[in-house]
């Protein structure tokens, strides 16, 4: 089976010059999450969004990520999207289940209730060494995937408005 990059796309790239992005990071596995925040913000820049609309805040675990969320769009109304980023590696109990779902749906319903998008991009791997494959390894990294997500969504919010 032939490895590729899955942060590889296709589509248009946005022109993100005036939004304003929040960034919610868990502090717990920071070799994956500090790689994966690296990699949103280097691609928000990129696409254009300046430094300073770029608002980036930690959480201690991914299951608070989503009330991370919530607590930045609570702080600034002008906030057009959210990123959250988080790492939940398979143990032997099933609290890996728990939390990924609860992040998930609680990633979710924050974007629903504010109306403005709110980006999964917690990585839900086997192992760590699968995390590291996807936090800037040979399979991509998802924090630049959820950069142009949050960039395109928001981009469809203006679109539609």
């Amino acid at each position: 089976m032939k490895k590729t990059n899955l942060s590889e796309h296709s589509g248009t790239f946005p022109k993100a010059g005036k939004y304003k992005v929040g960034i919610v990071v868990s502090e717990w596995n920071p070799a994956v999450t500090d790689a994966l925040k690296d990699g949103a913000i280097s691609s928000l820049l990129e696409y254009g969004v300046s430094e300073q609309n770029i608002a980036v805040h930690s959480v201690p675990g991914s299951f608070e990520l989503p009330l991370g969320a919530a607590m930045l769009f609570d702080a600034d109304e002008e906030l057009d999207g959210v990123i959250c980023l988080g790492c939940v590696i398979q143990g032997e109990t099933r609290h890996f289940e728990f939390i990924s779902q609860a992040v998930a749906s609680g990633a979710m319903k924050v974007g629903l209730d504010y109306g403005s998008p709110v980006i999964f991009g917690v990585l839900t791997c086997d192992t760590l060494e699968q995390a590291l494959d996807r936090s800037g390894g040979k399979h991509g990294n998802k924090g630049v995937e959820a950069a142009y997500t949050v960039l395109k969504m928001i981009e469809l919010q203006r679109k539609l408005k």
